[in-house]
């Protein structure tokens, strides 16, 4: 198998836990007694901050041992994880286990997304790592979708024993994988890699999508099986429309190369606010939340692949520092997101949560116009 097709599945087990837990959350908290679907999503909370944890402090270890032996052993620690998931006998259990698939995920993407700058044809950095990204599609489709239905004819617990068994099998295409691998490197200390030039606006556009992103995410499964009262296989099939979406746009990758991403960035980040108040607007109507989720899953393919590409490009000799920071900012992003905006559902319900959503993407949109606005001016006095 293509060492791309071998990442996009790493991106797409991993992918598949990391967003398994919002339609199924019903049916996990009727498993464990005086628990509701909400409480349930903690463990998602917790999963987010052991995978910033861990993309902070162990990513930089990926330049050092190499990172495809980095991406074996963060799959060897995501099996225990998902066996300790399946049996868990209380929803504490279950929070301890996802912690530990969390320490496991925060090692394992950015070292999957440093493989794939590595294995990308010069020119073609932007086409690949959309072909990566679509790992995320392959969760959705494949993993969370199958996963609402597999809950709802066997049991929950089958949900996380079957992506035990696909990461045993994982291990062996990435052990098979041929990849011309950089020399190994000292590890640079996350800290010191925040000195690189134009870092720290990619992780601050970063933070408001992924807050965005997961804060709304997260409660999309709970918002139609409570509220709307479709059962979990359909709540699986909003997460399959998304993910339907974010595979469709792969093909518009090639534009980025073309266009550049800092002309692109502005486009996609006013049409995700649009996207996010279009989801306000249309939270009382099931049709109309699976069309969301189309637009929601193609918009925020572009977007993520704008971002993971321009911190790739930063500095080849500290891809997993950098990678490490972006897996951190984005599972404390989840951690923050969930948490908070559990609040803001509870309390207001989905349409309010989707304007939140919509509000935290508006600095990425300023930024991104000032990145836009300062290149041009810089263009001008070169052309002169």
């Amino acid at each position: 198998m293509k060492p791309v097709w071998v990442l996009m599945c790493a991106i797409g087990v991993v992918g598949s836990n990391s967003l398994v837990l919002s339609p199924i959350a019903a049916d996990v908290a009727a498993g464990f007694d005086e628990t509701v679907a909400s409480d349930v999503m903690m463990a998602s909370a917790v999963y987010g901050g052991a995978t910033a944890l861990s993309a902070l402090f162990l990513a930089p270890r990926a330049d050092q041992i190499g990172l495809k032996r980095a991406l074996i052993l963060a799959l060897m620690a995501l099996i225990v994880a998902l066996v300790g998931s399946a049996a868990a006998p209380s929803l504490s259990v279950l929070i301890a286990a996802q912690g530990l698939a969390g320490f496991g995920a925060g090692l394992a993407l950015p070292a999957t997304y440093g493989l794939a700058a590595d294995v990308a044809p010069k020119g073609e950095e932007s086409a690949t790592l959309g072909k990566v990204l679509t790992g995320w599609t392959l969760s959705l489709v494949a993993g969370v979708s199958f996963s609402a239905v597999l809950a709802d004819v066997l049991h929950w617990r089958a949900v996380f024993g079957g992506m035990a068994a696909m990461s045993a099998g994982l291990i062996l295409l990435v052990a098979r994988m041929q990849v011309a691998e950089r020399e190994a490197v000292a590890a640079v200390s996350p800290f010191k890699a925040f000195r690189v030039p134009g870092l720290l606006p990619i992780l601050l556009a970063v933070v408001a999508f992924m807050n965005a992103f997961y804060g709304l995410y997260g409660f999309l499964g709970a918002h139609m099986t409570t509220v709307l009262g479709y059962s979990t296989g359909v709540a699986g099939l909003a997460a399959l429309t998304y993910g339907i979406g974010f595979g469709a746009v792969a093909p518009l990758d090639r534009l980025i190369d073309r266009h550049g991403a800092t002309r692109a960035a502005p486009v996609v980040f006013g049409a995700l606010v649009l996207v996010y108040l279009l989801m306000s607007l249309v939270a009382g109507q099931g049709a109309g939340i699976f069309v969301g989720c189309l637009l929601w899953g193609a918009v925020n393919h572009v977007g993520l692949n704008i971002m993971v590409g321009q911190l790739t490009a930063l500095s080849p000799d500290q891809r997993g520092a950098i990678l490490g920071l972006y897996s951190a900012t984005t599972y404390v992003a989840m951690f923050v997101g969930t948490a908070a905006f559990r609040l803001v559902f509870e309390a207001q319900g989905f349409a309010m949560t989707a304007l939140v959503s919509a509000a935290c993407i508006v600095p990425a949109l300023i930024g991104a116009l000032y990145a836009l606005r300062r290149a041009g001016r810089v263009a001008v006095p070169a052309a002169e």
